[in-house]
């Protein structure tokens, strides 16, 4: 008992890729695909780039994600990577092979123009909105 005890102990887990910052981890069935987007666009302006992941169905979602942003001109592809992990299937009680995705983008030269013309561009509607009401 007290060499498990000691090799508990003396373990080291080494987990600091599960744990980035910029890292999204898409689902298509938890949030609307707009939420992924917009989330991308933040840790982009904090972190320079984001790393989009998902699993299964899911890769496809994160497909679509990155060629939006590509696409509106926000984000470069900078590293694709594939792989199989093993998932535990709860309702069978076995391992099933899963097919991985992580789509690392980072800033466009101008994604902090694009961003603040964006944002100015829903001030301007918002105020117009607030004028009719009025």
């Amino acid at each position: 008992m007290e060499e498990i005890a000691e090799g508990v102990n003396n373990l080291h887990i080494t987990a600091a890729d599960n744990h980035k910052k910029n890292r999204i981890q898409v689902s298509n069935t938890k949030k609307p695909l707009f939420f992924y987007v917009n989330l991308a666009k933040r840790y982009m302006q904090q972190h320079n780039e984001v790393e989009l992941s998902a699993l299964g169905m899911a890769i496809a979602t994160v497909v679509t994600i990155a060629e939006i942003l590509k696409n509106n001109g926000l984000a470069v592809e900078k590293k694709i990577t594939t792989s199989t992990v093993d998932v535990k299937d709860e309702s069978r009680g076995r391992s099933i092979q899963k097919a991985k995705i992580e789509i690392l983008l980072g800033k466009t030269e101008n994604f902090d123009e694009l961003m603040a013309a964006a944002a100015a561009e829903r001030e301007e509607r918002e105020a117009g909105d607030a004028e009719e009401q009025s």
